[in-house]
């Protein structure tokens, strides 16, 4: 039962889906080049992540260890965006605007946590995936298929959620510290 519900839900990614993970793997091609860190750029990514979570989250499952799952699947990308946005250069340019540019960690923290998740539904989808996911769901009481499309989830909100959240801090100590400055 558990193998067949999986397969349904990785076999029904549309283009829209390839092209919401697609985006958010990409998206650090952006912020390759040092450019202005705006509130634009920073709330960029969680629109992404939003239409994610619109087209992706269809229930809450909460039975067995569901919500630890999610929990701890959600920690993982709360901790990869962190270190991705910690890892983000800045310094002030010449009219006091904060620059931003991703660096290499920054991008390989990104990339991780974004093609991971990829990467897991690809694997998923395949006879040994699903059958591995399946014993471990069945040994740790995961209940459904839904319950890692959640966690999952839960992982790119945490990861941009984080990122931009460090990066908004980051900019904020900037701009403010150099208005005390002036």
């Amino acid at each position: 039962m558990w193998k067949t519900r999986q397969a349904q839900i990785i076999l029904a990614m549309s283009a829209t889906d390839y092209i919401i993970d697609s985006a958010l793997v990409l998206l650090v091609l952006l912020q390759l080049k040092e450019r202005t860190l705006t509130t634009k750029a920073l709330v960029r990514p969680l629109i992404i992540v939003a239409i994610a979570v619109a087209n992706y989250l269809h229930g809450f499952p909460t039975q067995g260890n569901d919500i630890e799952l999610i929990a701890v699947i959600g920690a993982i990308g709360t901790v990869i965006g962190v270190a991705s946005g910690v890892a983000v250069k800045m310094r002030r340019g010449e009219h006091g605007e904060v620059l931003a540019r991703a660096g290499t960690s920054s991008a390989i923290f990104w990339v991780l946590g974004m093609g991971s998740r990829f990467a897991f539904a690809v694997w998923a989808a395949s006879a040994a995936g699903s059958h591995s996911i399946g014993q471990f769901s069945a040994q740790h009481s995961i209940t459904s298929a839904e319950a890692w499309t959640v966690a999952l989830l839960a992982m790119a909100v945490c990861e941009v959620a984080s990122r931009s959240l460090v990066m908004a801090a980051r900019r904020e100590r900037m701009m403010t510290a150099a208005l005390a400055l002036a």
